[in-house]
């Protein structure tokens, strides 16, 4: 809850969010296909904003408990993708 955000979509309408690093690790550790679309699109229109040691601390030890590091070898591939991107 500390990374999460406040939203006023409306003037009776405010929604709570999580960070954009903590929505990586949720569908990361979900891994499923469109969840890896999704997370493709995140650090594509994210770019350099990301803040890649927060979610490689949080996801690594899940992934491992999962026991599938392949989690994490898919979002290494993504992230070389975007690295440069702006």
């Amino acid at each position: 809850m500390a990374r999460a955000s406040r939203h006023q979509y409306a003037p009776a309408i405010e929604l709570t969010t999580c960070s954009v690093e903590d929505l990586i690790d949720f569908k990361s550790f979900a891994a499923r296909g469109q969840d890896w679309v999704d997370v493709e699109s995140i650090v594509k229109r994210s770019g350099r904003t990301l803040d890649w040691t927060i979610i490689d601390r949080e996801l690594a030890p899940q992934a491992a408990l999962k026991e599938q590091p392949e989690i994490l070898v898919r979002l290494a591939e993504i992230r070389a993708l975007y690295e440069g991107v702006p």
